[in-house]
């Protein structure tokens, strides 16, 4: 029996709920249209599901199927609810902007006039319908918190965009372009809509209230735009020529997140190539925990002094001016501080160094932050639907800290290397530091596969405008690369970002990973860290990431995989092990030395403990490959799936040696 056939007999015995459960199933089966345009109506009359009924009429539609039928049904059931507040909304911004000095055309249609009816779809967003077209366009958010496209590429002018149409991003210009009086120039955001009517449907979605107060736009239309740049000294009598005003710490809005995607990674090099950058306040990595730790100890000081000058002087490592806007902030947070510490800090480092920040930009700078951890460590595990889930405490900690939360605007890029390269660097760096009595080596092949950080959560605001660079493409391709990510976050690409840098002053490498723009890090294969069969392992699990992001497989040789095969390359990870036993041997030699047993005894139970952590490290390796064995899907918390952070792409005009594979 066909699911359309089974909704219908669960209508007829009253099981409502069950008829629904049929009627969605039919629709996903591929239902006839009339079939189609029955369970949309159903799914619509029993409100089960309207945003599937929604998109079951739209489609209809959009095929030339039951029309008239569809768009009545979506008029009464979706527009005209929302009707009034659309009016409302449209005639509240018209009056505010017929009293705006910088529009320069006022003849408003009626709202009825229109030529676009914004249906809502869910909360946040609407379906526009072109009424002299009669067709529906594509959904749109003006609310969607993503800035598309690079606003600041070039800061020798006025900032001038056409058909802005997103709410958020007018608000992002209104708080990142500074103001005229403060950088000593005009300096306001030119706007052009090429369309008169299509600028005046959009008044519908926006809200202007927040976007007139400080009258930073000029609004043209169709031909005005021969207006740019205005003379507002010959135009209006108003004279902004003067010396620009130092960077407040409220003038800072933005956060550029550089996103550790694991140990190893070359992070550092992003950083080099970010320093020094004249829009930026960038500082070296940093370890997250020790940045909250400094916010939270400087407002605890700031509380307990009672005078500016107080403050001035139990913070004699920052600079005065700072010190001072930021004691005298009302209602300050953490990211007052957060910004405060960065822009103190790049200001000494200046004087030290040389000037770099351009303090009469057009532009407040953007805080660069990398926050480091020592390791980034996953788990996983199947939750109540059987769906696979993954919890970084790395990543949360993040997700919830104000020196995040408190940024209305937030670009994310994450860094990645070779993946079984950068592996192989972790089994040094590990080694490296058990040696030294750090600890011991850990489980890094489980580690590795287990690091999805290259996947994100669409309803994560922090990495909902985010892209992921490949490290070997900055090494064998930077200008294309750096470009392509200066314009990706909205800053302009100058020439500190060809000179690896810490603090203003070109680096020399002498063999660290970064090394530069030397190549040879891109090329090293870590053979003494890591062998074939770990790498294998490494390849398939993490084989979407490299299919995704045009890496090939050099251990994987494309076949089928399953337990056994699994269970088989675990058994042979016999150079990680050798390093993980190697540790525990060490570091259980130290810790019973400290205690009365003889050397025999002691020798004896160090074998014993390292041996049973391998044993117990295995076990957990085929544990996690039976999980991602049944699939590389993963779900949020709340069950919504996870998907690739979309991969940085280069001009190939620019490209100066072929795509690293």
């Amino acid at each position: 029996m066909r699911a359309i056939e089974i909704a219908r007999r669960m209508v007829e015995l009253g099981s409502y709920e069950d008829a629904c459960k049929a009627y969605i199933l039919a629709l996903h089966e591929g239902a006839e249209p009339a079939e189609e345009l029955e369970a949309a109506v159903y799914l619509l009359q029993t409100g089960a599901s309207y945003k599937t009924a929604y998109t079951s009429f739209l489609s209809l539609y959009n095929r030339g199927l039951y029309r008239e039928d569809c768009l009545q049904i979506m008029t009464e059931a979706f527009y005209k609810p929302n009707e009034k507040a659309l009016r409302s909304r449209y005639e509240r911004n018209c009056k505010l902007l017929e009293r705006y000095p910088y529009l320069f055309r006022k003849d408003f249609p009626a709202f009825r006039e229109l030529p676009i009816r914004f249906y809502p779809f869910g909360t946040r967003g609407f379906v526009p319908f072109y009424v002299r077209e009669t067709r529906f366009g594509e959904y749109v958010n003006v609310n969607e918190t993503v800035i598309s496209r690079n606003f600041f590429k070039d800061l020798e002018k006025p900032i001038l965009a056409s058909g802005v149409y997103s709410q958020y991003e007018l608000e992002y210009l209104n708080d990142n372009v500074r103001k005229s009086e403060l950088v000593g120039r005009e300096n306001h955001i030119y706007l052009h809509y090429p369309d008169w009517e299509t600028f005046c449907a959009y008044l519908q979605c926006f809200n202007m209230r927040k976007l007139l107060g400080d009258k930073k736009f000029v609004f043209l239309i169709g031909d005005e735009l021969s207006q740019y740049p205005m003379d507002f000294k010959e135009r209006f009598g108003i004279d902004y020529d003067g010396a620009a005003k130092p960077i407040g710490i409220r003038e800072v809005h933005r956060l550029i997140w550089h996103a550790q995607l694991s140990t190893h990674n070359g992070g550092d090099f992003f950083n080099e190539i970010f320093d020094a950058h004249p829009n930026l306040l960038a500082e070296t990595s940093l370890m997250f925990d020790s940045m909250e730790s400094v916010v939270e100890e400087v407002e605890t000081i700031l509380r307990e002094e009672s005078s500016v000058q107080g403050a001035v002087q139990r913070f004699a490592a920052w600079d005065t001016r700072v010190v001072s806007e930021l004691y005298l902030l009302k209602n300050r947070t953490a990211k007052d501080i957060f910004v405060a510490k960065f822009l103190s800090d790049t200001l000494l480092k200046e004087r030290e160094n040389g000037p770099w920040l351009d303090t009469g930009s057009r532009i407040a700078p953007a805080m660069f932050f990398q926050p480091h951890f020592h390791n980034i460590i996953y788990s996983i595990y199947a939750d109540a639907k059987n769906q696979t889930t993954l919890k970084s405490e790395q990543y949360d900690a993040i997700c919830s800290s104000p020196l995040f939360r408190n940024f209305k605007y937030i670009k994310t890029f994450v860094p990645m290397r070779r993946l079984t390269t950068s592996h192989g660097g972790t089994v040094q760096f590990m080694n490296n530091g058990a040696l030294r009595g750090e600890g011991v080596v850990g489980d890094a092949v489980s580690q590795r596969v287990l690091n999805r950080s290259f996947m994100m959560d669409m309803q994560n605001r922090i990495y909902r405008d985010s892209v992921l660079v490949r490290f070997e493409d900055g090494k064998l391709n930077p200008k294309a690369t750096f470009t392509a990510l200066a314009a990706f976050l909205d800053i302009p690409y100058t020439e500190s970002m060809e000179v690896c840098s810490e603090w203003g002053k070109p680096l020399d490498y002498g063999g660290y990973i970064a090394g530069g723009f030397d190549p040879k890090p891109v090329y090293k294969t870590y053979d003494d860290f890591v062998n074939d069969s770990e790498r294998c392992f490494i390849e398939y699990f993490l084989r979407d990431a490299y299919e995704y992001y045009g890496y090939s497989f050099l251990s994987y040789d494309g076949g089928e995989m399953d337990l056994d095969r699994a269970k088989a390359l675990i058994e042979d990870f016999t150079t990680v092990n050798r390093y993980i036993r190697d540790s525990w041997v060490r570091y259980m030699t130290k810790k019973l030395g400290e205690k009365d047993l003889s050397e025999e005894e002691v020798a004896k139970r160090a074998e014993q403990t390292a041996d049973d952590q391998i044993v117990r490290t295995t076990a957990r390796r085929v544990g996690n490959a039976q999980l991602l064995l049944r699939g590389l899907h993963f779900v949020n918390p709340a069950g919504q799936e996870l998907c690739m952070v979309p991969k940085l792409e280069l001009d190939p005009a620019l490209l100066e040696q072929p795509l690293y594979h």
